[in-house]
């Protein structure tokens, strides 16, 4: 099943997320490559057009990928003196001017990656208080210690081979030739991997890119590629790595041995890494627009399924092998089993909800992108309609209580869901993207917990579940006024205006974003599904292997006498609550 879910694998370089829409679309990319950053190499010219500054290609003068570790070879900063070259206005020349806007352009799109990657770094603070307010107090201390440590144990592993296999080969941002990577240049140097069918230029040089790619090979341990670009971009993605690293720890919580939860930590860069570099490493999903005319190919802005997903299957496997907790199901039938402190869950949602607007709009790599603001306000639209539709749903539909951590989790499931989608749809859309999530997620945790599965905190269908749903909201709900180009898809390519003309007004639309079916474009629909398909394989297989194979290293289970103890003391040598007297047997505190 896996080597079959491998071989299933192919793709090209350019793949992944953000950009804007021109009205007149040319031949633009994911989130690395805004509309005004440059002109396609392809286009149309004058015969004296002027050549672009040499740092443009990232390459040195023998034609090699170079790194910059200073940030020197993108444009210029301000100057107060110097060799001629001083920022006096009357002195400077066209192209001096345009090499301070450009590193202007790069810093801009630096500062906000960052600053939004911090905001996503902080969501483990969020996962912590969410995961350890629905577990009980004698549990306490163990489940915060597994989202502490999950983030160095996780950024261990993505350092050491994660960060390779997943953008090792991501081809200049990854970008069409003449395009300028909205954090630099220098991802080029991210240029090794494995694939089907080596990519080429129009002039037959190979690009370093495969039309069917599998992995990355370039920058394990980071080696050879400490480029400032690929620093900002590591930093990114380790951080979004983190957050599928931490949802099975909510799952399998209460009962899961420190010492395989560490294996564990060490283990899920891989499965994330591989399936993250075939929808934004460029490889064979992204590029089933262009090789099989699946609408853009497969898309996800900031990881519905390439980080939820990925989470959920993991936590599914996980929780289906570690078991159910001691009194969760007596006689066949499930039991609530609450959970200490439902103010620090609402506490750690609002941190996650703050969190997210680091997570989604961040995405774009740019900050100079100014999509950015639709991204905020469907991230926002999303979280708190799906909130009202599960406190609804429990109390119209359901004829229950409006239970505080489930309407968390409403909120969570609408974020979760508005993932992928945020960038491709209107206000419209997230509205009711996050009123379905919302109903989905109370049905999914009822389902899952009938069906046998003890998921501690419903990190299942809060994250799996609704993971998936936002996939295949791009392919439902997109509405093609983002995302021109996305992944190399260029529908105008090679058409007149009379061409173009008649394209628009059979599809009624005067531009060619990401589009799903309610918009004209049913082959995304079926991109987006391939994708679901993935993910599942890959994460039920690779989990599966390891859990099975880390039990036989160390027991993924604690004994029955810790358990009824609870964790905190034998597994931590730390209570969480020192002072309180807590009492013995499964479903006390």
């Amino acid at each position: 099943m896996w080597a079959g879910a491998i071989a299933f694998g192919l793709c090209f370089a350019p793949a992944l997320r953000a950009q804007d829409a021109p009205a007149e679309p040319a031949a633009e990319t994911k989130t690395e490559a805004p509309a005004d950053a440059a002109a396609p190499a392809d286009a149309a010219a004058p015969a004296d057009a002027p050549t672009p500054p040499a740092w443009f290609t990232g390459m040195t003068e023998k034609g090699e990928p170079a790194t910059d570790v200073i940030g020197a070879k993108m444009g210029a900063s301000l100057t107060a003196a110097g060799d001629g070259k001083a920022d006096i206005p009357e002195n400077l020349k066209h192209a001096d001017i345009y090499d301070r806007v450009a590193h202007n352009w790069f810093s801009i799109n630096f500062v906000w990656t960052l600053i939004t990657g911090f905001l996503v770094m902080f969501m483990q603070a969020g996962f912590a208080c969410v995961e350890t307010g629905l577990c009980r107090a004698k549990n306490s201390s163990h489940t915060f210690a597994m989202n502490l440590m999950i983030y160095p144990l996780g950024c261990l592993a993505f350092y050491a081979y994660g960060f390779a296999i997943g953008w090792g080969n991501w081809f200049n941002g990854p970008v069409p030739p003449g395009w300028v990577a909205t954090l630099g240049p220098g991802l080029t140097v991210l240029n090794g991997g494995v694939g089907i069918e080596p990519g080429t230029t129009p002039e037959g040089a190979p690009t370093g890119a495969f039309k069917w790619g599998l992995m990355g090979t370039k920058g394990f341990f980071l080696h050879g590629v400490q480029d400032v670009s690929v620093m900002a971009l590591f930093f990114f993605m380790m951080v979004f790595m983190d957050t599928t690293a931490t949802i099975p720890t909510g799952t399998m919580a209460e009962r899961w041995a420190w010492k395989n939860f560490c294996l564990f930590g060490l283990w899920v860069a891989f499965p994330y890494c591989l399936y993250a570099n075939w929808v934004w490493g460029g490889g064979w999903l992204a590029q089933l627009g262009i090789n099989k005319g699946f609408g853009h190919g497969a898309v996800d802005f900031a990881g519905s399924g390439v980080v939820h997903s990925m989470g959920g299957v993991i936590a599914l496997i996980g929780g289906i092998i570690v078991g159910p907790r001691i009194g969760k199901y007596v006689d066949g039938k499930p039991r609530a089993i609450p959970g200490h402190s439902v103010p620090m869950v609402c506490v750690g949602t609002f941190i996650l909800a703050f969190g997210w607007f680091g997570f989604n709009p961040g995405s774009t790599l740019a900050g100079t992108d100014l999509r950015i603001s639709f991204v905020v306000v469907n991230t926002m639209l999303a979280g708190t309609t799906a909130a009202l539709g599960c406190m609804f749903w429990l109390m119209f539909v359901r004829g229950l209580k409006p239970d505080p951590s489930m309407m968390c989790n409403g909120m969570l499931a609408g974020l979760v869901a508005i993932t992928a989608p945020c960038a491709f749809v209107n206000t419209t859309g997230a509205a009711i993207i996050g009123l379905i999530a919302g109903i989905l997620v109370v049905e999914s945790v009822f389902f899952i917990d009938k069906a046998g599965v003890d998921d501690v905190v419903g990190a299942i269908s809060v994250h799996g579940v609704n993971g998936l749903f936002g996939v295949i909201s791009v392919g439902l709900f997109a509405t093609g006024e983002y995302g021109a180009g996305w992944n190399g898809v260029d529908r105008y390519s090679g058409l007149d205006d009379a061409g173009k003309k008649a394209w628009e007004d059979s599809v009624h639309f005067a531009y060619d974003g990401v589009r799903g079916l309610f918009y004209g474009d049913s082959s995304q629909l079926v991109a987006q599904l391939i994708s679901c398909a993935s993910v599942i394989a890959v994460g039920v297989v690779c989990s599966f292997v390891f859990f099975k194979l880390s039990a036989l290293i160390t027991p993924i289970r604690v004994s029955r006498e810790i358990e009824m103890e609870g964790l905190d003391g034998p597994e931590m040598g730390s209570l969480g609550y020192p002072d309180f007297e807590l009492k013995g047997g499964a479903l006390d505190a």
